[in-house]
C-alpha cells in the first residue's frame, strides 16, 4: 500500500498491510522561513519515509502579525520562549483585529505549504498545525496568566477569542486552496490540572466547534489533546478521524481510548523514557503492545507529542523498520 491508501484504511478501522507511523518534531531557527521550515520537513521526510507529515511551525507563525515576539533559547522540544505579552489589561483584548492571512506571517506559512505541495509525493498526506484560539490567548497573555482573564475578566476574554477564531477561520480557508489534506488541531486547555470543565466547554469548546464547519473540508484532520489528567471524553465528540494525546504519561490508555471513540488513534511509544532514552528492543516491545491494544486496527504508531530535539536517528530507524516489518 502507500501511504495515503494505508491512512485512509487506518480511519475506517480497516485491515492494512502494517500499521503506519507518524513521528513529528520542531525545526528551531529553521522555522522562522517558508523556505528552510519546508526543506527541513521535506528532508525529515526523506529520511524515514513516514506515513503523514504534519508541517510544525513555530507557535508564534499564527500571533506574530498581532505582536508577539519570541525567541529560541534551546528548549529541548523545540519550542521558542515568547517575550514581552501582547496583552496585559482586560481592555487589550480590543486592539486585536481579524488578521489578513496571505500577508505578514501567516501569508509566510501559506508559503511554506505551497512549497511542501510541489515538492512531495502525492501519495504521502500533509497535515497543518493549527493550535485552538484558547492556545493562542494564552501565548499572547503569557503561558500563566490565562486562568487569571478566564476567571477575572472572561468577557473582555471572549471578545478576543472570537476574532482570533476568525482570523483561524481565514487562514485554514487558505490551506485548503492549498491543497494540503487536514489540520492538526493542538488543544492545550483540555486538562483538569489546568480550567475545570466548565471553563473548558465556555472557553476552549465553544470556540473550537465554531472550527468545525470548515474542518469538514479536509479528509484527514488529527486532534491532538496536550497534557496530563486530560478532558478525553469532554473532547472524543470532536470530528476528527484521528486522536493522539500522551498516552504513554496519562489515562487513558490506547486500548480504552479507542474504545472511547470512532477515530483512529495515534501513539504507542514513550517519547522519552523510549525513543530519547530507550533502545530498539524497549521501542520494539511498546509498538507490539500498541498493537495489541488495538488489534492493529485504527491504529497509527507515534508518541503522545512532538519529538525531542536529541532523540536518536537510530531510534526513529528501529520504530519505522519494526512498523513496516509488522504484519496485521
Amino acid at each position: 500500500m502507500d501511504h495515503r491508501t494505508r491512512i485512509e484504511r487506518v480511519i475506517n478501522r480497516e485491515k492494512t498491510d502494517h500499521p503506519p507511523i507518524a513521528f513529528w518534531r520542531h525545526f528551531p531557527v529553521d522555522d522562522q522561513n517558508a523556505l528552510s521550515l519546508a526543506k527541513s520537513t521535506l528532508a525529515f521526510q526523506n529520511q524515514f519515509d513516514l506515513d503523514l507529515v504534519k508541517i510544525s511551525p513555530s507557535s508564534s507563525f499564527c500571533l506574530e502579525d498581532w505582536g508577539a515576539i519570541d525567541v529560541w533559547r534551546g528548549n529541548p522540544e523545540g519550542t521558542r520562549d515568547y517575550l514581552t505579552p501582547v496583552i496585559v489589561n482586560p481592555e487589550d483584548w480590543n486592539n486585536l483585529k481579524i488578521l489578513d492571512p496571505n500577508k505578514g506571517r501567516l501569508g509566510e506559512q501559506l508559503e511554506c505549504l505551497k512549497i511542501i505541495k510541489r515538492n512531495l509525493n502525492s501519495d504521502t498526506p500533509f497535515i497543518q498545525t493549527i493550535f485552538s484560539p484558547l492556545a493562542q490567548a494564552k501565548n499572547l497573555v503569557g503561558k500563566n496568566n490565562l486562568q487569571n482573564f478566564i476567571r477575572k475578566h472572561p468577557d473582555q476574554l471572549m471578545a478576543g477569542l472570537e476574532v482570533i477564531t476568525q482570523s483561524t477561520m481565514r487562514f485554514i480557508e487558505e490551506c485548503g486552496h492549498i491543497g494540503i489534506d487536514g489540520i492538526f488541531y493542538a488543544l492545550q486547555f483540555a486538562s483538569y490540572d489546568l480550567v475545570s470543565e466548565k471553563e473548558f466547554l465556555s472557553f476552549e469548546k465553544y470556540f473550537d466547534k465554531k472550527l468545525f464547519a470548515i474542518l469538514e473540508n479536509f479528509w484527514l484532520n488529527l486532534l491532538h489533546v496536550h497534557g496530563k489528567n486530560i478532558m478525553f471524553d469532554s473532547v472524543r465528540d470532536y470530528p476528527f478521524q484521528i486522536i493522539n494525546w500522551h498516552d504513554q504519561e496519562t489515562e487513558p490508555n490506547l486500548r480504552s481510548g479507542k474504545n472511547k471513540t470512532d477515530h483512529a488513534v495515534c501513539g504507542g511509544v514513550g517519547r522519552i523514557e523510549t525513543m530519547v532514552l530507550g533502545d530498539a528492543p524497549q521501542i520494539i516491545h511498546e509498538i507490539d503492545c500498541a498493537i495489541d491494544q488495538t488489534e492493529g486496527l485504527g491504529l497509527i504508531i507515534g508518541t503522545g507529542c512532538v519529538l525531542p530535539q536529541t532523540t536518536p536517528i537510530g531510534n526513529i530507524q528501529s520504530a519505522v523498520e519494526h512498523s513496516r516489518q509488522t504484519s496485521i
